[in-house]
């Protein structure tokens, strides 16, 4: 476990030292990504994409639209709901996060034979059936 921690607080410090670079923090990255795969989607979906409960997501497209990196739209079904879309800034920042993950990566990987990064992808994968969201307490 303190392992874990001391990775993700690493890994996390990096891409933040970068982040003046690219434009995005990593918790912007990780919707710019989920932006780039599905741009319009439900602010719920993209929620539970980047596994943030509604607070979390909020605050974090209040940001990303504060930094002109998104807008927020309602749902033309359904009044209550938004849909959330990259600006042209957001694309930018997009592409410069795609080209920092192949930096990440490279790094994260090297060293590795594919075996054992396959054990570490499932055994990362696992942890959302060991623990699954709800089980906080």
């Amino acid at each position: 476990m303190f392992l874990l921690n001391v990775a993700q607080r690493r890994l996390q410090r990096w891409i933040a030292a970068r982040a003046p670079d690219s434009g995005a923090t990593a918790a912007q990255s990780g919707l710019l990504l989920v932006l780039g795969q599905r741009d319009g989607v439900l602010m719920g979906e993209a929620g539970a994409a980047l596994d943030l409960g509604p607070p979390g997501i909020s605050g974090l497209v209040e940001r990303m639209i504060a930094a002109k990196l998104i807008q927020r739209r309602p749902d033309p079904d359904d009044g209550r709901a938004w849909r959330l879309w990259l600006t042209p800034a957001g694309r930018t920042a997009l592409a410069e996060t795609k080209a920092g993950l192949v930096e990440i990566n490279a790094r994260l990987t090297e060293g590795f034979s594919e075996a054992e990064l396959d054990v570490v992808a499932r055994w990362l994968t696992s942890f959302q059936t060991k623990f699954p969201k709800g089980e906080e307490q």
